[in-house]
C-alpha cells in the first residue's frame, strides 16, 4: 500500500505554512514567527519542526530556497499555498459548526469528579 498524502494538517503544520506565507524563513525564524503569532500558545521544538519541514518538502508544499552552511531557508510552493487555503477553509467550517451547536441548549451530565 502506498503512502497517503496529507488530507488535513495538525495545528503545528498549519502554523508552519502560515509562517511561510509572506516570506522565506529558516527553521529558527519559523519558530520565532509562530511563537510571536500565537503568544507562545503553539510551542514548536526542533524535532517537531524538522519532521514537519521534511514531510512538507516530500509533499512539495515547501521548497528549500537557500542553504548557507547548516542554515536552510524555506519558502511555500503553490501546492503549499493550496493546502494552507484548504485547511483554513476546513477550520472555518469547524468554528461555524461549533458556534451553531453552541447556540443550542447544552445537556451536561455529572461526572465522578463533580462529587469530590
Amino acid at each position: 500500500m502506498g503512502k497517503e498524502s496529507l488530507k488535513s494538517l495538525t495545528e503545528s503544520m498549519f502554523y508552519v505554512l502560515l509562517a511561510l506565507l509572506h516570506q522565506e524563513r529558516c527553521g529558527t525564524e519559523i519558530v520565532a514567527c509562530i511563537d510571536e503569532m500565537t503568544a507562545g500558545r503553539v510551542p514548536l521544538g526542533p524535532g517537531t519542526l524538522y519532521t514537519i519541514l521534511g514531510k512538507f518538502q516530500e509533499e512539495g508544499l515547501i521548497a528549500e530556497t537557500a542553504v548557507e552552511g547548516r542554515k536552510k531557508t524555506y519558502g511555500i510552493t503553490e501546492r503549499g499555498l493550496a493546502m494552507y487555503r484548504r485547511e483554513l477553509s476546513r477550520l472555518r467550517l469547524c468554528v461555524e459548526d461549533g458556534e451553531r451547536a453552541g447556540r443550542e441548549p447544552v445537556k451536561i451530565v455529572p461526572s465522578s469528579q463533580d462529587t469530590e
